[in-house]
């Protein structure tokens, strides 16, 4: 029986730390995690998100001045489709307008896989602004557009976010 519960619990540490690199190796060594929290909608848990900037912290008010990456792992299967219409729905909520939103959004259905449960999404701000999204190690496809990587981001870091307990806690305003 012990012998049982070590194999069960060492399974449990090699899944976690295996976790751990699979969705952190796209970070940079120069970004610092801000905070983490889990997004959790009725009775059903959707996925935790770390942000993580250049100086360990975030403001708001000076985003275009820090870079950025948000990593979201899944903690069940979304299809692709439903998470870019949730996109469009959560700019619409935010009263986000751009000419090229419906462009964006074709976009991210060519770039963005269907989800199971343990996969990660990273969105990774690269050094002129645009969204690099990675799942893993392998860079899924990137977003040109400095708008939309500020949009997107808006999602979940705007003082205005539909979830403002979990923003709260993403951007380290909250333990």
């Amino acid at each position: 029986m012990i012998g049982r519960i070590s194999t069960v619990l060492v399974s449990a540490l090699v899944a976690t730390s295996a976790w751990a690199s699979t969705c952190q190796q796209s970070l940079p060594d120069s970004l610092k995690k801000v905070g983490e929290t889990r997004l959790s909608v009725v009775f059903w848990d959707v996925y935790d998100a770390h942000l993580y900037t250049d100086t360990g912290n975030y403001d708001w008010e000076q985003r275009d001045k820090q870079q950025k990456a948000l990593l979201l792992n899944y903690l069940r299967d979304i299809k692709a489709a439903d998470l870019v219409e949730t996109t469009g729905e959560e700019w619409q909520d935010l009263g986000l307008k751009h000419e090229q939103q419906q462009q964006w959004l074709e976009q991210l259905n060519t770039i963005w896989p269907d989800i199971k449960e343990g996969d990660c999404l990273l969105l990774r701000e690269n050094d002129q602004g645009y969204a690099e999204f990675y799942q893993a190690d392998k860079l899924l496809g990137t977003i040109e557009n400095k708008t939309f990587t500020d949009q997107f981001l808006a999602i979940w870091l705007s003082p205005d976010s539909r979830f403002k307990s979990e923003r709260q806690e993403l951007v380290g305003e909250k333990q």
